[in-house]
């Protein structure tokens, strides 16, 4: 063996990843070394995980052996096959034959000057056809575990100074053998992993019927053909509707039939986000960049890179934040609370809200030009009360669905269960319809199917009680100026002063610095005269 081979070998090891490439590089590589007649590896694992004793259905025994797992050579006999690892060498047990306590002790093994004749040569007609000189066998060691045994068996005599470079070398296959394992491993649990989900996602599919859309009423039509039209592109998606129509439904579906559906769909529910917490949320933060942040967070962006963000309640986004959130969607850009470094991601949004937003445009509450960048293709998704056609093939729907999940015999249901059904206004819509069916499938015990409604109230009645406030609710005029102070105060002491800019007073409270100006000096609060429990500093 030529010591000045092994740089080569070890050069072109670290080129490979997965184990048999690796393992196929290192007895390759010292099989071109001149005078070497064989060189092989075996590897401690249990006989259930060996390839070669699985074939031969002969993993009874679950303790440990030496499999050899690689091997390569240059022959004297055109015929053989060095090659081969099913051999009668394929396998020691641990601490037997001179392998095997190499692998036990942890100790390397040199033989020079070799005859053939010694007692332990299993073969030595083999060993004089070859001209094998010297046996030599190190262990494979990493962090302290032996992995296994490199051997070599050469027509030179190895002295001590190839022995040590053998010894090096064997250290270095130790750390790529112990490395392309976990990249293995990784790869295997990766792919499980993607298959596990794919599992999963079939099945909150099937669970959550989400597959397909239940009905089949022209305005419910007009949905699902606007879904296929925009679910192809890139373009933003604003789906408006009252509460419980099914906004994530139809935020899925476009996920789903686009060409980020290998993707994730991340979704934010943004009126559950604290207004400190928003840019954190969006846009992850570092280590120590505020109170409680204990280690570094990617936000909703990083994670929804390459795929979809689902902005639910978009209209909740404060006023200050939704400058920030207008840059991310227009130049992809963003930097982590705490951070200098500019992230770059490329993720599509869908956002939905049950508010009119134009209204909230009109009313200062929502940013023009955010309304715009979002609303590149609304989809408006209609009440039930406006396609009582589906009322009663939702309701079946959901009777299945529930029957199954709870473990129940499906109900029988009547022709006047489901007109009373199509009857009612359901202010909730589809998620009232399908809760008030499950509740209706546990009381039924096997008997037919029974639903108790409260008269719906008229909507315009419901709508006129929510914009006339109870006479407790009214606050004097007196009472709205100091209200309005105390609004302003808090906004000053948050922003530390400051009027102007993105993390001003008039900013927090949605209005333009000018007007905030003009009602301090209305109001008589003197920034520069404030108290110490007024405002810091």
């Amino acid at each position: 063996m030529d010591p000045n081979k092994l740089p080569h070998v070890m050069v072109s090891t670290a080129q490979q990843r997965g184990l048999d490439a690796v393992l196929r590089t290192i007895t390759d590589g010292i099989a071109q070394c001149p005078n070497t007649v064989l060189t092989r590896i075996w590897l401690t694992t249990p006989n259930e995980l060996c390839t070669v004793c699985r074939e031969r259905k002969d993993v009874s025994d679950n303790s440990r052996w030496l499999h050899l797992v690689a091997s390569a050579g240059v022959s004297r006999d055109p015929q053989a096959d060095y090659g081969r690892l099913d051999g009668s060498f394929h396998r020691f047990p641990l601490g037997e034959r001179k392998i095997g306590r190499v692998a036990t002790s942890g100790e390397p093994l040199r033989l020079a000057g070799l005859r053939g004749d010694e007692e332990w040569i299993a073969d030595p007609d083999w060993f004089a056809r070859e001209g094998v000189r010297t046996f030599a066998a190190q262990p494979l060691i990493f962090r302290e575990e032996v992995l296994g045994v490199l051997a070599l068996f050469d027509r030179g005599l190895l002295n001590e100074q190839a022995f040590e470079w053998l010894r090096m070398f064997a250290d270095y296959a130790a750390v790529s053998i112990a490395n392309a394992k976990a990249f293995d491993e990784i790869a295997l649990l990766r792919a499980r992993l993607e298959e596990e989900n794919l599992y999963l996602r079939e099945e909150v599919t099937a669970a959550l019927g989400m597959e397909e859309f239940v009905g089949e009423s022209q305005s419910l039509q007009h949905v699902l053909r606007q879904v296929q039209l925009v679910a192809p592109t890139d373009a933003a998606v604003l789906v408006t509707g009252e509460s419980g129509t099914g906004k994530e439904l139809v935020a899925r579906a476009i996920h789903d039939r686009s060409r980020r559906r290998d993707r994730a769909l991340i979704k934010v529910n943004c009126s559950a986000v604290p207004d400190q917490l928003f840019e954190s949320e969006f846009f992850g933060h570092v280590k120590g960049s505020f109170t409680g942040a204990l280690a570094d967070r990617p936000g909703r962006f990083e994670l929804a890179d390459g795929g979809t963000l689902f902005l639910d309640e978009i209209g909740e986004v404060p006023v200050a934040m939704q400058a920030k959130l207008l840059r991310v969607l227009q130049e992809g850009e963003f930097e982590r609370v705490g951070d200098t470094r500019t992230r770059r991601v490329d993720v599509r949004i869908v956002a939905a809200t049950n508010r009119d937003l134009k209204r909230e445009v009109e009313a200062g509450r929502f940013r023009e030009d955010l309304f715009y960048r979002l609303s590149v293709f609304p989809i408006h998704i209609p009440p039930l009360r406006e396609r009582r056609e589906d009322i009663p093939q939702l309701a079946l729907h959901f009777i299945a669905q529930s029957a199954k999940r709870l473990n129940r015999r499906a109900p029988r249901v009547t022709q006047a269960v489901l007109n009373q059904l199509a009857a009612h206004d359901w202010p909730g819509n589809v998620r009232e319809l399908q809760n008030v069916v499950e509740r209706a499938v546990i009381l039924s015990q096997g008997g037919p199917l029974r639903v108790h409604l409260h008269p719906s109230q008229p909507r315009e009645t419901r709508a006129l009680s929510r914009d006339m406030p109870s006479r407790a609710q009214l606050l004097t005029r007196e009472e709205l100026k100091r209200q309005e102070r105390e609004s302003i105060i808090q906004a000053l002491r948050t922003s530390e002063g400051r009027i102007f800019g993105a993390q001003g007073a008039a900013a927090l409270l949605g209005m333009k610095p000018t007007t905030l100006a003009s009602r301090i000096k209305a109001l008589g609060i003197q920034r520069a005269k404030l108290r110490d429990a007024d405002l810091p500093g």
